[in-house]
């Protein structure tokens, strides 16, 4: 399992909101997209930032290295999952609202998505459940 969040932070010796709050939204997004582009693996599960989704060439490695999964809920249950957006190192642009980043995204994340899991009201152990079925699948092809 490679959590790339943890991959950015390992790099710059920052957490992710000190890395945005020091070299800004562009700094950070690029940031994101060279890590998340470079990571070298196998047989791993690599749970990325939601912003991993705006580097063009992160997706496209990542997408070249495995399958892509997009785990999908409403707005509102994201919304409450998150909480407080400046603890957490979100990549917000000012003024943006959190449902003007959903909309931006959610067509990013279908475009590059393998499978789409629905994970409104479902439980972890449910969700992954289901990802490994949709894996399992995969490696039959």
């Amino acid at each position: 399992f490679i959590d790339s969040d943890l991959l950015i932070q390992e790099q710059e010796h920052r957490l992710l909101h000190e890395i945005i709050e020091q070299d800004g939204l562009d700094g950070f997004n690029r940031i994101e997209n060279q890590v998340n582009a470079s990571i070298d693996t196998d047989s791993s599960v690599i749970a990325t930032g939601g912003s991993a989704v705006d580097g063009k060439e992160a997706m496209q490695h990542l997408h070249g290295i495995g399958a892509v999964f997009y785990l999908k809920l409403s707005y509102e249950e994201l919304k409450n999952r998150l909480g407080d957006l400046s603890e957490r190192g979100v990549s917000i642009r000012k003024g943006q609202t959190l449902l003007d980043l959903y909309e931006e995204r959610k067509p990013l994340y279908e475009k590059y998505a393998d499978y789409v899991v629905d994970c409104e009201g479902k439980s972890i152990r449910e969700v992954v459940e289901e990802m490994t079925k949709l894996w399992k699948k995969e490696i039959k092809k």
